[in-house]
C-alpha cells in the first residue's frame, strides 16, 4: 500500500470505492464483486473484525489485480471512525473523490456507476444517497430517520440535505480532509449526520440522487437502538447550539440564493 495504482493521474478526477466492514463476512464478497465488475479501485476498512471476515478481506485484498486494498482498525472504533480511516487513505493515495457505501448489502452496488458519473458532472459537491425505500424497511427505523431529516433542516435552516443517514455518498476530498483536519466528528453512527452538516455549514454544495435500498433478510445490522439513538440525540443538540451562533451567516446565505 506505499505507492498509489496507476491510475490516478496527479489532478485528474480519480474515485475510489471505501467500505467500512465489521463482520459483514457474508455479503462482502458480493460487494467488492460489484466494485471490481466496474473496474473501479477499492478500499476495505476493517474495523476489528472478528477473525472469520478479518480473513475473507484478506482473501479479497490479495486477488492478483490489485484492484482492492485492505487497510485494518486495530480495534472496533465504529463506521465513522472506519470511514475517516479510509478518506484519509484515500487522499494519502491521491484519489480527489471517494465512494462511502456500506458494507451489508443495503445499497445496490451496480448504482455506484451513477454516482461517480454525477461527482464527475459536479466535482465540487458532494453527492448523497436518498432512499428509495422497499417494504423490508423496519417501521421504527423510518421514524427515527424522519425525527433525523426533522433535526438537520433545523440545524442547516435548508432542505438541501435529503437524507443524512444514508451511507452511499461521493466525497470531494479536499474540503472533507480539511474538515476532519480541523473538527473533531463523531465516530460511530453519528457520522454520516454530523459530517453533512457541517459541510453544508462551510458552503459546500451537496446533490441529492434517488437510490434504492433494501433491508436483507441476512443483512447484519450494527445500530444500536438504545446507544445510537442516544449518540444521534446528543449531536442533534449540539449541532443546534452550533447553528445558533452561525444563524446570521446562514440566514444571510439563504437572501443571497
Amino acid at each position: 500500500m506505499n505507492a498509489p495504482p496507476q491510475s490516478v493521474v496527479p489532478g485528474a478526477f480519480s474515485v475510489v470505492v471505501v467500505i467500512p466492514v465489521f463482520n459483514h463476512g457474508q455479503a462482502i464478497g458480493r460487494m467488492v464483486a460489484g466494485v471490481r465488475a466496474q473496474q473501479l479501485p477499492g478500499l476495505l476498512v476493517d474495523d476489528g473484525s472478528e477473525p472469520g471476515c478479518a480473513a475473507i478481506l484478506a482473501n479479497l485484498a490479495a486477488a492478483e489485480d490489485g484492484q482492492v486494498r485492505l487497510i485494518r482498525l486495530p480495534s472496533n472504533q465504529g463506521k465513522g471512525a472506519a470511514v475517516i480511516a479510509g478518506l484519509r487513505e484515500a487522499g494519502r493515495l491521491g484519489y480527489t473523490h471517494a465512494v462511502q457505501i456500506d458494507a451489508d448489502g443495503q445499497h445496490q452496488v451496480n448504482d455506484i456507476a451513477g454516482f461517480v458519473a454525477e461527482a464527475r458532472a459536479f466535482p465540487d459537491a458532494v453527492i448523497i444517497g436518498t432512499p428509495a425505500f422497499d417494504r423490508s424497511v423496519p417501521r421504527g427505523r423510518l421514524v427515527g430517520r424522519y425525527l433525523t431529516h426533522l433535526w438537520v433542516w433545523i440545524n442547516t435552516l435548508s432542505f438541501a440535505i435529503g437524507d443524512s443517514m444514508c451511507g452511499f455518498r461521493v466525497y470531494p476530498l479536499p474540503p472533507i480532509l480539511a474538515l476532519l483536519d480541523t473538527v473533531q466528528i463523531g465516530r460511530r453512527m453519528d457520522f454520516d449526520i454530523e459530517i453533512l452538516v457541517r459541510l453544508h455549514w462551510r458552503g459546500l454544495k451537496i446533490r441529492n440522487r434517488r437510490t434504492p435500498v433494501i433491508y436483507p433478510p441476512d443483512g447484519v445490522s450494527h445500530f444500536s437502538f438504545w446507544r445510537d439513538n442516544l449518540s444521534i440525540s446528543r449531536l442533534h443538540t449540539k449541532l443546534f447550539f452550533g447553528m445558533l451562533w452561525r444563524l446570521p451567516l446562514l440566514l444571510w446565505r439563504k437572501l443571497r440564493a
